[in-house]
């Protein structure tokens, strides 16, 4: 029970004095979900359901039937995932609303936790494109593609279609590795290759092709890969 800590390890009260960071990630949570069960506290909750889902990640990336669906995890109804839902839309919509204003890579440390959000915790293999206007700043992210990923299931076409559609200036790629491991492969940058070729014809820049894995993001030009 945390009206059984001290007052100064208690996570609400540690927020108040020393800011959001000193809290470790069982804190916030506990924060957010507010009361646990019989027999099970909230901090305790707090900390089966982030190991359930692999941390924030996979939090953020949960269905609402995952959620429902977790072993292990008492009390967590319909109102605390209403709750959590509603913050990780949150999360995302903020990320989002900088990457509009705003050129990409302005800020590139924003755009890798935004597709980290996105993408980050995902069972499956999934393809997205960031779309940019011609001043770099977010149109849209579409998921284009899931599975698993080879030069015969990401259609460049499609890729082609949807920045004429959006009429994009430039693009930003991004897949997700559910292995954890965020280390492009070679297939990585083949595909990388082809799609630039493919969006050169109609004067559209691959600016970067981000990699996410268990909580770590990988940019390949970075790397000099793009």
């Amino acid at each position: 029970m945390l009206k059984q800590l001290p007052a100064d390890q208690r996570p609400r009260e540690k927020l108040l004095a020393r800011g959001a960071a000193a809290l470790a990630d069982a804190e916030l949570l506990a924060l957010l979900l507010r009361t646990g069960t019989r027999g099970q506290g909230v901090l305790a909750l707090a900390d089966a359901l982030l190991r359930q889902c692999r941390g924030f990640s996979g939090l953020l990336n949960a269905e609402p039937a995952q959620l429902a669906a977790l072993e292990g995890v008492k009390g967590l109804g319909p109102a605390k995932r209403a709750e959590l839902l509603a913050v990780m839309e949150m999360a995302r919509r903020a990320l989002a609303e900088g990457l509009r204003e705003a050129p990409v890579f302005e800020s590139p440390a924003r755009v890798k936790d935004y597709l980290a959000l996105q993408l980050g915790g995902l069972a499956q293999e999934v393809f997205a494109v960031l779309f940019l206007d011609a001043q770099h700043r977010l149109l849209a992210l579409e998921r284009m593609f899931q599975g698993t990923l080879a030069q015969t299931s990401v259609h460049p076409r499609e890729v082609v279609r949807r920045a004429l559609a959006l009429n994009a200036g430039a693009v930003v790629l991004a897949h997700n590795h559910p292995s954890g491991l965020a280390e492009p492969s070679r297939a990585d940058e083949y595909l990388t290759q082809t799609l630039e070729s493919a969006l050169a014809l109609v004067d559209v820049r691959v600016l970067d092709h981000i990699v996410v894995g268990q909580g770590q993001v990988v940019s390949m030009a970075e790397r000099g890969l793009v």
